[in-house]
C-alpha cells in the first residue's frame, strides 16, 4: 500500500516540480540554413559587432531581447547575444560581406532561428501546422527584433492591427463598417480571437470552434437553453460577420431578410404570398421572436420569449 501511494505522489507532483525548470533551447544547424556558415565558429564577443554595426546596435539596445540577453541570459545561447540569432560570425569577421546575412535565409530558416527559444511557448505550439507558416510567412514578417517600434511583442508596427492589416487588407475594410468589433477603438485586438502562430481550431481561432471563441466574451449566448436555435448553436458566423457589417449587430443581412434565407416557407404573416402582408419592416422577425439565440422560457418553443 505504501508503494502505491509513493507512485501516485510522483505522478501528481512531478509535473508541478518541472514547471519551474527552464527548457534548453533547440539550437539550429546553421550550415543547413545557409551553407556559407560551414566551418564558422562563434566569436562570443558582442563588442566585435559594434565595430561595424554601431547604428543598428544602438537601436537594438532598446529592445526586449537586448535587455534580457545582457542583464540576465538564461542559457548559453542567450549569452551569445548577437550570435544567438545571427549565427556563428567568425568567417564574417575575417571577411565582411552579406553572404551570411539573416535575410538570405528562407522564411522557414528565419523562423527556425526564432524557434530555438520560442518553440516551447504555449502561443507557438501550433506553429508548424499553422496557416501562416504554410503560406511562407516568417516570424520576422510580423516581429522586428532589431528595433523597438511597439510596446508589445516586438511588433514591426505601432500596434497589432497595423501588422495584421499589412496582409489582411479586406479585414481592414470590414472593420471600417458601421457595426464592427471594437478593434479600432482599442478595446480588443486581432489576437483576442485569433492566434497568429496557429491553433487547433479553424481560421486560427483561439478556441476549438468559432462559436466557442465567441462565447469567451458573449457568455450569455452560450446556454444551455431549453429551446435551442440550431444555427446559433452550431456556428455564430451563420448569421454574423465578426469583422464588420453595415447591418446592426454584425448581421450578414438586414432584419427579416437574414431569417428568410432559411425560413423561406410561405404562409407566414411576414412573407409575401398571395394577399398576405408583405415582408415586415423594422426589426422584422425579432419583433416577435425576441430570443434568436435560444430560450429558457416554458413557452419559448418558437423563441418568442
Amino acid at each position: 500500500m505504501k508503494q502505491r501511494w509513493i507512485s501516485v505522489a510522483i505522478f501528481v507532483f512531478a509535473p508541478v516540480a518541472l514547471m519551474g525548470a527552464a527548457r534548453a533551447p533547440r539550437e539550429v544547424n546553421w550550415t543547413a540554413l545557409n551553407p556559407a556558415f560551414a566551418d564558422a565558429g562563434f566569436v562570443k564577443d558582442p563588442s566585435v559587432c559594434l565595430t561595424c554595426h554601431e547604428e543598428s546596435i544602438t537601436k537594438y539596445r532598446h529592445t526586449t531581447h537586448a535587455r534580457a540577453f545582457k542583464a540576465s541570459p538564461r542559457t548559453p545561447l542567450e549569452a551569445l547575444d548577437c550570435e544567438a540569432c545571427h549565427g556563428p560570425r567568425s568567417r564574417h569577421v575575417e571577411n565582411p560581406g552579406d553572404e551570411l546575412a539573416f535575410g538570405r535565409m528562407t522564411a522557414e530558416g528565419r523562423s527556425a532561428v526564432c524557434l530555438q527559444c520560442h518553440e516551447a511557448g504555449n502561443e507557438q505550439k501550433h506553429w508548424l501546422a499553422s496557416a501562416h507558416r504554410s503560406n511562407g510567412v516568417a516570424c520576422t514578417d510580423c516581429h522586428l527584433v532589431m528595433e523597438r517600434r511597439s510596446n508589445t511583442a516586438l511588433l514591426g508596427a505601432r500596434d497589432q492591427a497595423s501588422v495584421c492589416y499589412a496582409c489582411h487588407a479586406d479585414v481592414r475594410g470590414q472593420m471600417q463598417k458601421i457595426s464592427h468589433h471594437p478593434v479600432r477603438e482599442g478595446k480588443m485586438e486581432c489576437t483576442s480571437c485569433h492566434n497568429p502562430h496557429g491553433s487547433a481550431g479553424p481560421a486560427m481561432m483561439r478556441r476549438a470552434t468559432i462559436t466557442d471563441t465567441c462565447y469567451s466574451c458573449h457568455a450569455d449566448k452560450r446556454g444551455p437553453f431549453l429551446f435551442e436555435h440550431p444555427p446559433a448553436r452550431e456556428n455564430c458566423a451563420t448569421c454574423h460577420d465578426a469583422h464588420g457589417s453595415n447591418n446592426p449587430t454584425l448581421l450578414l443581412a438586414r432584419g427579416s431578410f437574414l431569417c428568410t434565407q432559411c425560413h423561406a416557407y410561405g404562409g407566414h404573416i411576414n412573407v409575401p404570398r398571395y394577399n398576405r402582408t408583405s415582408t415586415a419592416y423594422g426589426s422584422g422577425c425579432v419583433n416577435c421572436h425576441i430570443a434568436p439565440h435560444g430560450s429558457n422560457h416554458p413557452s419559448g418553443a418558437k423563441l418568442t420569449r
